[in-house]
């Protein structure tokens, strides 16, 4: 086994692989510089590109945005180890992608103009579910954000030999420095041609590296599985069925049920995919675009039980759990035993692409969010002066204060499984957007009170939940590693027993709604809701708000 438990890759080459990711980054900035020579000034071009991608364009961004670093690293990471618990992961963002398709993104992108907080303003009181929805926003996305920041510190400590903290640390802010970078020189239509590359480049890559182990095993799955579970030894069996991350307890099972629902629901209130379909000129090109999509959003997940069980089976498990950055590094390894330096160093690139596309688009999405619903629509009564050249301008300063909090944050979770870190992401998407969303496309009593408790109240629970889960701490130490898998290191003020909080969150929230909604005097505007029903199944109406 060519690998240093302390270090990076023996025989791996730092030079080459800052090299690669030097020509990555030259060549985006370069296409970002020039695509958005071709913007103009105004919110909507910097938001949403003007509606100017085609289907199949934006099908493809959409891809690169929803496969994130938890795709490609993290579950690859998380089959290696925990064989059939790990490709839940899979199977859960897969379905997700089906629910959010069915219940609320076209209905969405007929509604709205830039964000969630448009479609729950539609017919409710302006302020307060504009502020409601710009907060959960903000949370989910700093959620992300955080796996996205982890992700960057365990990678390039493995491919650059960065033992330290320190300098694990420094390499995170470098990767937030980028994404502010792509965000500010070409908003969304900038962000999404990276995407697009990006995309192009993960499932191309993944491709290569699934038929390459496919290869080695005679294109036969189960013999690849058997080699897998023949580098465990005895205890190997557990890799083909339930239980081997999350045990056999009742509580254990109760997790899995958790993080199952959290991943199910969560992508139908994720605010930087749904953004994403306000960036097609009409509804048919939507369509289209969730087409391209989910074809190509299945393909990959397919790749990523290939590429667990292979680097299960080819690299070991030990040696993914003494590396650095842990299972995040397994896709890395893979590449190192098959290809050597060379496709390390690739397959590194593209992984780092995968950080900083879905990092930029999270950021423009967070940014969007405070300056269109918090600073135009709640601060200044939506009466400004010259407003899309003022939006803009908050909307960049936003962005820069969110690169350094995600920074910030990206060095407290370093180390942590980014897989799971994007499954609480989703925890808080599915608890505090995705009842409010529901209930406001559905629902034709839902009220501005229904939509604050929903909001607030999930937002409010799921939080409190993972601070005082085992995620956070108090989870005992890991013998192969040394240290907890919590968040912080020799503390334990845990009482609640889930790593997810879905299965009491999303519950809840959807609770709070109705009660919210029934137990206030605040009427529903029945005329306002039958106007947003034929707007969201028809379309009618939405170019003339788009123009607005």
């Amino acid at each position: 086994m060519r690998f240093l438990a302390q270090g990076g890759v023996e025989g791996s080459s730092p030079l080459l692989n800052i090299s690669i990711f030097a020509v990555f980054v030259i060549i985006t900035l370069a296409i970002v510089i020039r695509v958005s020579k071709k913007a103009s000034s105004g919110a909507s071009d910097f938001y949403t590109a003007g509606g100017g991608f085609s289907g199949p364009q934006n099908g493809i961004a959409i891809s690169g945005d929803y496969l994130s670093a938890a795709s490609f690293l993290g579950i690859a990471g998380a089959i290696a180890l925990y064989g059939y618990d790990g490709f839940l992961y899979s199977i859960g963002f897969l379905v997700a992608w089906l629910v959010a398709l069915l219940l609320v993104a076209e209905l969405l992108r007929n509604t709205g103009r830039y964000t969630m907080g448009d479609v729950l303003a539609f017919r409710m009181r302006q302020r307060p579910v504009r502020a409601a929805a710009a907060t959960s926003t903000l949370a989910v996305s700093f959620f992300y954000l955080l796996a996205q920041m982890a992700g960057a510190g365990g990678l390039v400590a493995l491919l650059l030999d960065v033992k330290s903290k320190t300098g694990q640390s420094i390499v995170i802010a470098i990767v937030g420095a980028l994404m502010i970078a792509y965000v500010l020189i070409g908003g969304m239509r900038g962000t999404t041609w990276v995407q697009i590359i990006k995309a192009v480049l993960l499932i191309v890559g993944a491709g290569v590296m699934t038929l390459w182990v496919l290869a080695l095993s005679g294109f036969n799955l189960s013999a690849l599985m058997g080699d897998a579970v023949a580098h465990v030894g005895s205890a190997g069996e557990k890799l083909l069925a339930p239980g081997a991350q999350y045990g056999k307890s009742g509580t254990t099972r109760l997790d899995f049920i958790s993080l199952g629902l959290a991943l199910v629901l969560g992508t139908a209130g994720l605010p930087h995919i749904l953004m994403r379909f306000y960036t097609v000129p009409t509804a048919k090109e939507a369509r289209r675009s969730v087409t391209w999509a989910i074809w190509l959003i299945g393909i990959f997940y397919l790749f990523t039980l290939v590429l667990g069980y292979g680097a299960g089976a080819i690299v070991g498990p030990d040696a993914i759990k003494k590396a650095p950055g842990a299972a995040n590094s397994a896709a890395p390894l893979l590449a190192y035993e098959l290809g050597g330096t060379v496709l390390l160093g690739l397959i590194a690139a593209v992984a780092f692409a995968t950080i900083l596309a879905v990092v930029a688009g999270l950021t423009i999405t967070a940014s969007a969010s405070f300056a269109h619903d918090i600073y135009i629509n709640v601060i200044k009564h939506g009466q400004v002066q010259d407003e899309q050249h003022t939006e803009v301008k908050i909307a960049r300063r936003t962005a820069v204060v969110i690169g350094i909090v995600a920074i910030l944050g990206g060095i407290l979770a370093n180390g942590q499984n980014i897989a799971f870190l994007v499954a609480l992401a989703f925890a808080v998407a599915a608890s505090a957007n995705l009842p409010t969303i529901l209930y406001s496309l559905f629902w034709k009593k839902f009220n501005t009170n229904g939509a604050l408790w929903s909001i607030y109240g999930g937002l409010t629970i799921t939080l409190v939940l993972i601070v005082f889960s085992p995620v956070v701490s108090g989870k005992p130490v890991d013998p192969a590693t040394g240290r907890s898998n919590s968040m912080l290191q020799g503390v334990d003020f845990h009482w609640f027993p889930l790593d997810n909080p879905g299965l009491i969150s999303i519950p809840a929230s959807f609770l709070l709604g109705y009660l919210g909604t029934v137990l206030s005097k605040d009427k529903a505007n029945t005329d306002k809701y039958a106007e947003m029903e034929v707007r969201s199944l028809t379309g009618v109406g939405v170019e003339k708000a788009v123009q607005h």
